[in-house]
């Protein structure tokens, strides 16, 4: 051969992670009997031979799994981010955490230095925008690599990717608000042009659709503040709106602020519902309903998905959805 063949090499041959190859070379019990014989097959095909004193400065970083995510400031992700941590922890892997802050340089930056330090496996709810610079790094390295929460890259083969039931919350929640008698309901927050936009719109769109009305967005950067600045335009420009169901929580609970600000009566007047159920959702007054994603169950659910990848070669279905609930509570029944 031109060149000595490589852990990728062999990881490739055998149909497995890198990650598994190097489970293999350290004789870990992790791994299946079967998976094991096929890395040494490959191996042996290839004349590789394993470098002991190189593996062993790189020894530190086994079981260190990298979980990139787009904002933690977003009580949603924190607990996702935590729930998945402890999970692995329990599990005997460590875990580097990096918030990109919504920046697709920055998380090119970042996954690119977890690579450098050989984590077994990433777990990214990514940023849009540059797609390629982060995952093409993350191919050409044959890491393992979920999309959580958000998927940005198509090929969900190379990159499986994992969510709570979007579609079916945003429709649970309109649902709920026609039965409490609302008529003209908005969807408040989203991006246009984002996939996770029209997911959690999808439902709302096909519920309205169901009883021939028309629905109406007011996209923005979904927060507090534009939560905030929603409740004015929504008073000012279409007063006739008496049902809201909102991008996510804090969007909601921005909203909340301006119709007490306003004057308004959420619950009676203006029927509001979050998507998410932080934890906030039930201290707010009035206590804020919410479509429930139990994003801690979820985080659990993930850390059992990779491990089960890195470790028994399972590879996850390209797609997963996870099922939501809906937690009625004052802002929409009025109570």
């Amino acid at each position: 051969m031109d060149k000595r063949p490589t852990i990728i090499d062999v990881a490739t041959l055998a149909g497995v992670s890198k990650s598994t190859v190097s489970l293999v070379l350290q004789q870990s019990p992790l791994v299946k009997q079967e998976t094991r014989e096929d890395v040494r097959r490959a191996m042996a095909q290839l004349g590789y031979v394993y470098n002991r004193a190189a593996a062993n400065l790189r020894s530190s970083n086994a079981g260190l799994i990298g979980l990139v995510i787009n904002d933690l400031r977003n009580p949603f992700f924190t607990e996702f981010a935590t729930s998945l941590q402890m999970a692995l922890s329990a599990r005997g892997y460590a875990t580097v955490i990096a918030n990109t802050d919504e920046d697709p340089a920055l998380q090119a930056q970042v996954v690119g230095a977890m690579l450098e330090h050989s984590v077994s496996a990433l777990i990214v709810s990514p940023a849009y925008g540059a797609e390629a610079a982060t995952f093409d790094a993350i191919a050409r390295a044959n890491v393992p690599a979920l999309q959580v929460l958000r998927r940005v890259v198509e090929d969900t083969t190379r990159f499986p990717f994992a969510a709570p039931d979007y579609p079916t919350g945003s429709r649970l929640a309109t649902e709920h608000l026609l039965a409490q008698g609302a008529h003209k309901i908005a969807f408040v927050g989203g991006l246009d042009g984002r996939s996770v936009t029209q997911a959690r719109m999808s439902g709302y769109q096909a519920a309205l659709a169901a009883k021939r009305l028309k629905p109406l967005h007011l996209p923005g950067r979904p927060g507090r503040a534009f939560g905030r600045e929603a409740a004015n335009q929504l008073a000012r420009d279409y007063p006739d709106v008496d049902g809201v169901l909102c991008f996510n929580d804090l969007t909601a609970l921005g909203l909340l602020t301006g119709c007490t600000e306003l004057g308004r009566a959420v619950g009676t007047t203006l029927k509001v519902v979050g998507f998410d159920d932080i934890e906030d959702c039930a201290q707010a007054f009035p206590a804020l309903s919410s479509v429930r994603c139990d994003i801690a169950g979820f985080g659990r659910q993930m850390a059992e998905t990779v491990l089960a990848w890195l470790e028994d070669n399972q590879r996850p279905a390209p797609e997963v959805v996870t099922p939501v609930t809906l937690v009625p509570r004052a802002s929409s029944l009025g109570a």
